[in-house]
């Protein structure tokens, strides 16, 4: 059994037994053989005394003014335990900052019985954190932003090392610019085994990264109800190095992956200098994924570099994908160096637009390239073949996806890592 004992009764202890005490101290010459001396007894009885008294790697979180104390206070190692229940009114941390190896961690104490973060504008916003880890947090009913992470303004110290692992969105904001994730200048960081649902019909996503980099976005699920004016996952602002990964999208917005986007030039990170070329994001790989409806599971939008690979993407509204560009300002390139190559896509000839790829005005369409994606059309397989604006590699048109397996799509994805690990 674990026994603990408050400063102060440690303290009163203490001032006991020193009023109590004969210090007996012998004059040089005069030492003789004694039991062991009483404050050397109060010294040893003390450090039975230390353990308890010693700050707590887990502090046990039970009242949303527990919570707030305690994200005050919290230090490089600290754990904050969540009990089950409602934490209401909505939470922020300015300058949360763990260390390598010392993650400051929020948690459920229950991972079966979460603690909800609900009745607020924003569940909990983290501005400035480093090395934070948060699991088993359900964020809903939310009229804002679920969860805001951001760098606190700061272009120079963007936020960092952030892990947000098995958290559950549920309705979030309404008919507005309202995001389950919003993240803005974070770098190395990861999104895991998520659960995220509907969120702002006007604009909003499911995650949106601004000027985000390193990252990695894996086995989260994200569903809402045929919402044409939202994303799925949106990287944009100078984001790049960003893997979006086996996740699966339902009906998760006009774009269910938009690569790219159309940001205020004050939110790039890092700030755009005059004389470079910019792009909305660069490096991104969507890979592994399974798409199902949206009017288009990827849009390439003001990119410089993008690779989607691997992913299963089944009836969408109008296309496959899109490739356009919305940030015109001077030094921005036009969209370009995309690839789409080994995706499995089934669509519906009914709810199939300009040959399943939108090429919007300003862009580099033939810097593309497409390779070895096979592409079926369940009513019509004769018109299987999209309008692509390069020429196919290996293409295959009008045959069966049963037999993509092991060659395209995603349940192909992991067959190729192991091949190219061999």
């Amino acid at each position: 059994m674990e026994v603990s004992f408050s400063p102060s009764s440690v303290r009163t202890f203490l001032l006991a037994s020193e009023s109590t005490l004969d210090l007996g101290i012998e004059p040089p010459g005069e030492q003789k053989d004694a039991p062991c001396h009483p404050i050397m007894k109060l010294l040893a009885a003390s450090f039975l005394f230390l353990p308890a008294i010693m700050p707590a790697a887990e502090v046990a979180i039970r009242t949303a003014d527990e919570l707030r104390a305690a994200l005050r206070g919290a230090k490089p190692g600290t754990q904050l335990v969540l009990a089950a229940g409602s934490y209401t009114g909505g939470f922020y941390a300015g300058g949360l900052r763990g260390e390598p190896g010392k993650p400051i961690v929020i948690k459920a104490a229950d991972p079966s019985s979460p603690p909800v973060f609900t009745d607020a504008k924003t569940g909990l916003h983290l501005s400035g954190p480093a090395h934070v880890e948060l699991k088993h947090l359900t964020f809903r009913g939310l009229s804002d932003n679920g969860l805001n992470i951001d760098d606190g303004g700061n272009a120079d110290q963007l936020a960092q090392h952030i892990s947000l692992d098995q958290l559950v969105f549920e309705a979030i904001g309404s008919r507005g610019n309202q995001d389950a994730i919003k993240l803005s200048g974070i770098a190395d960081f990861r999104v895991i085994d998520c659960v995220i649902k509907q969120w702002g019909t006007g604009g909003g996503s499911g995650i949106d990264m601004v000027g985000c980099h390193r990252g990695v976005i894996s086995g989260t699920a994200f569903a809402h109800n045929r919402a044409p004016n939202c994303t799925g996952v949106q990287c944009k602002g100078g984001t790049s190095d960003i893997t979006i990964r086996q996740n699966q999208f339902e009906d998760a917005g006009g774009r269910a992956v938009n690569i790219g986007g159309s940001t205020g030039l004050q939110f790039f990170r890092p700030k755009l200098k005059d004389g470079e070329e910019h792009a909305e994001a660069r490096n991104i790989v969507v890979e592994g994924n399974t798409f199902t409806g949206s009017m288009a599971a990827v849009a390439f939008v003001g990119v410089d570099g993008a690779k989607v690979q691997f992913n299963t993407i089944k009836i969408p509204e109008r296309w496959a994908l899109r490739i356009l560009q919305e940030t015109k300002n001077p030094g921005f390139v036009a969209c370009r160096n995309g690839e789409f190559t080994d995706n499995l896509v089934i669509f519906e000839s009914q709810k199939w637009g300009e040959g399943g790829v939108n090429i919007g005005a300003g862009t580099a369409p033939e810097t593309f390239k497409f390779a070895r994606n096979w592409w079926y059309c369940i009513d019509r397989p004769d018109r299987s073949e999209p309008k692509l604006p390069t020429p196919e590699k290996d293409g295959v048109y009008g045959k069966n996806p049963d037999v993509a397996k092991g060659k395209a799509g995603a349940g192909s994805f992991q067959a190729s890592r192991d091949r190219a690990n061999q």
